[in-house]
């Protein structure tokens, strides 16, 4: 990867479109998207982007593939990788929560989740003893065949809960789309980071 200036990694989907255009209105020169199916876009000298799976961009930016990346803070929250994380780029908007079926008060003995770090810090925090589930699709069904007490997964409208019959118990940590740069980048490379960091903080005129 040393070939490129700089390597930037964005998760698939909707967000990278929205951190492509948030980079772009920043001032780089980011490389068109001429074939989607590719996971790497960019010229030799230039800027190149990697387009991964969400939780996969902390472990790109932190083990030095990538020197910078967007990603969802719910990820940030769970990968347990040293990143800084300079600005809050406000979108992707979406929360953490803990979800049960209505009425249901027994004790939670067992939780799903896509998040297993950061459920089990929360457990550890508050004294809760649980055993925690990874699951890496439909969380819900968890709780709706009684695979699970709880699950703790990503709400943006609440739309799914409530097709699902579960209700949201309690919201554990709002998140959006964060940048992140590696710690080592941010010296070697800092003729290129601290300006586009400095555009993004003030891109909507704030401080």
């Amino acid at each position: 990867m040393k070939r490129f200036a700089l390597t930037i990694a964005l998760p698939k989907g909707r967000m990278f479109q929205e951190a492509y255009e948030a980079l772009r209105k920043a001032g780089l020169e980011l490389p068109s998207i001429e074939n989607e199916r590719a996971l790497l876009h960019g010229k030799e000298g230039g800027i190149a982007l990697l387009e991964l799976r969400n939780k996969d961009v902390p472990v790109y930016v932190d083990l030095g593939i990538a020197e910078v990346g967007v990603v969802g803070k719910d990820v940030l929250l769970d990968s347990g990788r040293d990143l800084f994380e300079p600005v809050d780029l406000g979108f992707g908007a979406c929360r953490l929560s803990l979800i049960r079926r209505p009425g249901d008060t027994s004790p939670i003995r067992r939780i799903a989740t896509k998040y297993p770090l950061f459920t089990t810090r929360l457990l550890k925090e508050r004294g809760w003893v649980a055993d925690v589930v990874e699951l890496s699709g439909n969380i819900e069904l968890a709780a709706v065949t009684g695979l699970a007490d709880a699950v703790v997964d990503v709400v943006q409208t609440g739309a799914t809960l409530r097709a699902a019959g579960l209700v949201e118990v309690e919201v554990l940590a709002h998140s959006t789309a964060r940048l992140v740069v590696n710690r080592q980048a941010l010296k070697l490379k800092r003729s290129l980071l601290k300006p586009l960091i400095a555009k993004l903080r003030n891109r909507d005129g704030g401080p």
